[in-house]
């Protein structure tokens, strides 16, 4: 019996330390600002706390003239609390946070378009910027069913976060349901990547990407409860498009992340430990390719990031393939091996930078190469992300700059300001002209045009010659 307490003793402590290091080495970002938009109270979502932005919160964070808070009058079935309250603006409106850890931050914005007795915020439409950043424009909160959330990852150096709220032209208010402000990690944005248009690298340091597309493949869906930066990776179905010759795998044993390779805040575990892959069964090799398409809008760059780990292969040394991006051949013969160091089972990812053509496509290619083996794994992918990056404007959404948002609005509030006192000039200058003819009326006064000759008059020399005529 004391061995069984002793051994039961030894097991608690064990799980007790396991426990700690797993927290000890999560991730704790410098700043971490959640906001419950439109709430009286905090909410806690997926173990976060959500704190409320109403005026009694000294977390509050909000500048505005005008804004009211909304409630939804019907709540969908399992809606986390942030879905269930809205913050309205009639008039520009900013949130303001602090930056202690300048660099790349996650910044997510949550839209519900819920309808009350009050308002219906499908109505809106409205303009977001963010420092000088047009993050929006004619937004008119997502979809109608469901939450949508936009995620950015935007490049802080300021002390400050401005995120803006404009109603734009023949709309009346902006809104928002939730808003995140999270210091990314250092390795989740690299340097450079390779253009898959060209031989030149592409500089990634200090530029500014909406996440268009996260998706695990394979696998199902990976909610923030199970990432440790709390992001959703949506299935590959919508958007596979090889109905043949692939098969799925999931892997039950550990993912081995190490350094230089992928950490858990660029993938976690529940990604890596799915895939799709070619596999030859004889001795010949499949003649096929397994291919993603996603759609995209013409005329930005994207970062397209690709996961890989090799949770299929028996041995160190049998997987070779080609991956390719929009029919570019962006690797021959990639060897994951190689790549982590003969390490099975060890996740890495590679980033590449497409330019969006007139077809409004990204497509991921993964296909077996000139060195892939028989009996072995030929192609493997287990995750995509793709990323807009801001074009030379600025903007993530059109051709204008911030400046000329910021200045539409003003101008046309100007206007609709300018003809009520247009109509109260013209109105004191009618009375004016009235009171002046009634006056003339009681002098009757009578005048003469003064000769030609006559250049300059003085007051009283014109009174003398008016009365020297009467």
């Amino acid at each position: 019996m004391e061995t069984l307490f002793t051994r039961l003793g030894f097991s608690f402590f064990l799980l007790y330390f396991l426990v700690s290091c797993d927290l000890s080495l999560s991730f704790s970002p410098v700043d971490n600002y959640l906001v419950n938009c439109g709430a009286l109270l905090d909410a806690t979502v997926d173990n976060r706390r959500f704190v409320s932005d109403s005026s009694d919160s000294s977390h509050s964070h909000l500048s505005s003239p005008q804004l009211f808070s909304l409630c939804a009058g019907t709540l969908l079935p399992g809606l986390p609390p942030i879905y269930h309250t809205a913050r309205v603006f009639k008039a520009p409106s900013k949130y303001v946070f602090d930056v202690k850890d300048p660099g790349t931050h996650m910044l997510r914005l949550h839209f519900h378009r819920f309808s009350s007795p009050q308002l219906n915020l499908a109505d809106s439409k409205f303009h977001v910027l963010v420092n000088g950043l047009v993050a929006l424009t004619n937004f008119s909160g997502g979809g109608s069913v469901g939450p949508k959330v936009i995620e950015y990852l935007l490049w802080f150096n300021s002390e400050k976060v401005e995120i803006t709220f404009l109603p734009a032209e023949k709309s009346k208010f902006a809104f928002v349901s939730a808003i995140e402000v999270i210091s990314a990690p250092k390795d989740l944005i690299l340097e450079t990547a390779q253009s898959v248009n060209g031989d030149k690298v592409e500089n990634l340091n200090k530029q500014a990407f909406e996440v268009m597309y996260r998706v695990t493949i394979g696998g199902p869906k990976v909610t923030p409860f199970n990432d440790s930066l709390w992001r959703t990776w949506l299935p590959d179905d919508d958007y596979f498009k090889s109905k043949e010759g692939s098969n799925r795998v999931y892997f039950s044993g550990r993912i081995k992340y190490q350094e230089g390779g992928a950490s858990r805040e660029v993938g976690p575990d529940n990604v890596y430990n799915s895939a799709r892959l070619i596999e030859s069964k004889n001795a010949s090799i499949p003649n096929v390719n397994l291919s993603w398409e996603f759609p995209v809008i013409e005329g930005y760059q994207y970062l397209v990031r690709l996961h890989f780990c090799d949770i299929a292969s028996i041995s160190l040394g049998l997987l070779f393939f080609n991956v390719y991006v929009n029919g570019h051949l962006a690797y021959k013969d990639l060897d994951p091996s190689a790549v982590t160091n003969y390490l099975l089972a060890s996740p890495f990812f590679v980033d590449l930078v497409v330019d969006a053509d007139h077809s409004g496509i990204v497509n991921v290619t993964v296909g077996p190469s000139n060195k892939s083996m028989a009996y072995a794994v030929d192609a493997i992918l287990n995750g995509v992300e793709i990323m807009k990056i801001s074009n030379w404007m600025g903007s993530f959404d059109g051709t204008l700059p911030a400046e000329s948002v910021l200045k539409c609005l003003p101008r046309k509030r100007r206007v609709g300001f300018l003809l009520p006192l247009i109509a109260l000039v013209c109105l004191l200058l009618s009375l004016s002209a009235i009171i002046r003819r009634r006056n003339e009326k009681v002098e009757s006064v009578l005048w003469s045009k003064l000769p030609m000759e006559v250049h300059e008059i003085s007051p009283k020399q014109g009174k003398q010659q008016l009365s020297s005529k009467v």
